[in-house]
């Protein structure tokens, strides 16, 4: 297959959990995947789709990560959303990894197991990592909120500020490379953060996601590359494709690190 038959073989399904590149659904991902072809700055760049990411078993991130969640989160009361909690939903995938995916809050799949983004919003998550021909174990992904807001309402910014901390932690314990923000309340929580270091500089006013979506922003020498969240996608499968193109500047990124 061509560079330009790859680049043009992406589609998107009108059933709302579907995600995917035709040829990269076809490829055997314990094989060297074909190269696609990306344009950055006027300048095109071919790039291998192999994972590039980091893996250690038992390394001194898994333990620290280990220690916050047992430690600081497990038994968190600081608001309301403990109360109705069933569990923590903390965060998973590989501690070292170059990668992170933050979303928003968990939801009621989440609520029940602990874990994050495996419900259908979560299995598009997965197809979109899988785009790019990682799996979702080689990436690290969690949430803003730890626990589900009622309803699955949005969450409030008293329960931002006191579970934001612990992301804060999860993000200088991983030190992604890049990390990329699901939807408005990660991207907000970013901008807030790259506007508090600034100590007066120039501050992220944010507007909303499609004004944000393929720039790449800076925090703590980390490339933060925001997009829409899964449900929105779900609601708009049409942004589908937008969501592909900041995959693809993902990839090219992640390839300056190999």
């Amino acid at each position: 297959m061509s560079v330009a038959q790859y680049k043009d073989s992406f589609a998107f399904n009108a059933a709302v959990n579907e995600f995917y590149i035709d040829s990269a659904r076809k490829e055997n991902h314990t094989k060297p995947a074909a190269a696609m072809q990306y344009s950055t700055a006027g300048q095109s760049r071919d790039i291998t789709l192999t994972s590039p990411l980091k893996s250690a078993e038992n390394s001194a991130n898994e333990e620290a990560l280990k220690k916050l969640r047992d430690y600081k989160i497990n038994n968190c009361t600081k608001c309301g959303l403990s109360k109705e909690r069933n569990l923590i939903v903390f965060g998973e995938g590989d501690a070292d990894s170059d990668l992170m995916f933050i979303g928003e809050a968990p939801g009621a799949d989440e609520d029940k197991t602990g874990r994050p983004f495996i419900g259908k919003a979560g299995q598009l998550l997965t197809k979109i990592i899988e785009s790019i021909n990682l799996k979702r174990e080689d990436v690290y992904i969690a949430n803003i909120i730890k626990c589900r807001p009622p309803g699955n309402r949005n969450p409030e910014q008293n329960e931002i500020e006191n579970c934001s901390p612990f992301l804060r932690e999860q993000i200088d314990i991983i030190k992604p490379k890049i990390i990329c923000t699901l939807g408005k309340f990660s991207t907000m929580f970013i901008f807030n953060e790259i506007n508090n270091a600034a100590a007066g500089g120039d501050n992220i006013e944010f507007e909303k996601i499609g004004s944000h979506r393929g720039k790449i922003y800076n925090y703590k020498n980390i490339k933060v590359i925001p997009t829409f969240h899964p449900s929105y996608l779900l609601r708009n499968p049409s942004a589908k494709k937008d969501v592909w193109e900041d995959m693809k500047l993902i990839r090219v990124l992640l390839s300056e690190y190999i």
